[in-house]
């Protein structure tokens, strides 16, 4: 097998850019970023998860709410390694090509993870959006080399199955399934973090927007209280006023700051 070596970055804060996770014959090759923090390690990992209805965004987006607001910086202070990652988008490949391409980065950072300083006892993954229900679904199947041990959930979908009504042929999920998720039940209710909780899933951490009128703040909800159910430590966070991205909420720092105290309670106790 071809080892995928990673490059020096010249970026800020960036030690490692676009190495090559994923090659798969008749798509584009796949990419993440790694910026490491000042030390020597093994380092704790968050894998970095973009959003944008699975159908637009990069590695290199983030919302322009969240932007300003020194994501990397601030868990490289915490002493977090960060993974900007790469996916398949829904015109490229349908589900599940997305959570396979997380995994593969997943996979490819454990691979290297002695060369690299980080220590692959410890990897969360942080998504928003499209890339919550990744952060999820790489939390709830992930096993052995692609296990992950502590989730942070920004307003991603949770319940695919909830569409039961007519939606437009445009609707982000139609591309995503390769039909509208009516008509194809079995497989949305596969594809839904709520279908695929389990007792032995990692602990979680949503937060999400009261006001969001994309991904209703219910989502989270039944997300939170099925992992409780199950005896699963499961976090809720819902953001007053907040919209989609957090549109509307004037301390989105301190809900960085938020994540990375859960990320520190899990993983570094």
């Amino acid at each position: 097998m071809t080892e995928f070596l990673p490059v020096p970055s010249p970026r800020p804060t960036v030690t490692y850019a676009n190495c090559t996770v994923s090659a798969i014959q008749g798509f584009r090759p796949l990419h993440l970023d790694l910026h490491l923090p000042p030390g020597d390690g093994p380092f704790p990992v968050v894998l970095w998860i973009h959003g944008g209805a699975f159908w637009e965004g990069s590695r290199v987006w983030m919302p322009d709410t969240v932007g300003p607001h020194r994501f990397h910086e601030r868990l490289l202070a915490r002493g977090y390694a960060v993974a900007d990652v790469d996916y398949r988008l829904s015109g490229e490949a349908a589900y599940p090509a997305q959570i396979v391409d997380v995994q593969a980065a997943i996979r490819w950072l454990r691979h290297h993870a002695a060369a690299l300083r980080l220590d692959p006892r410890r990897f969360a993954t942080l998504g928003e959006s499209a890339g919550g229900h990744l952060a999820l679904m790489a939390g709830f199947t992930g096993a052995g080399e692609t296990a992950i041990q502590a989730v942070v959930n920004w307003y991603g979908v949770a319940d695919m199955t909830g569409f039961t009504e007519a939606i437009d042929p445009g609707h982000p999920l139609v591309a995503l399934l390769g039909g509208p998720p009516a008509e194809r039940t079995d497989f949305a209710r596969w594809a839904s973090p709520l279908h695929r909780v389990h007792a032995a899933a990692p602990p979680v951490l949503s937060i999400h927007g009261e006001a969001d009128s994309t991904v209703p703040v219910g989502e989270s909800v039944q997300l939170t209280e099925a992992l409780q159910n199950l005896g699963v430590r499961a976090d809720l966070h819902r953001v007053p006023g907040a919209e989609h991205c957090f549109d509307g909420y004037a301390d989105i720092g301190g809900l960085i700051e938020e994540s990375a105290d859960f990320l520190d309670d899990v993983l570094k106790a």
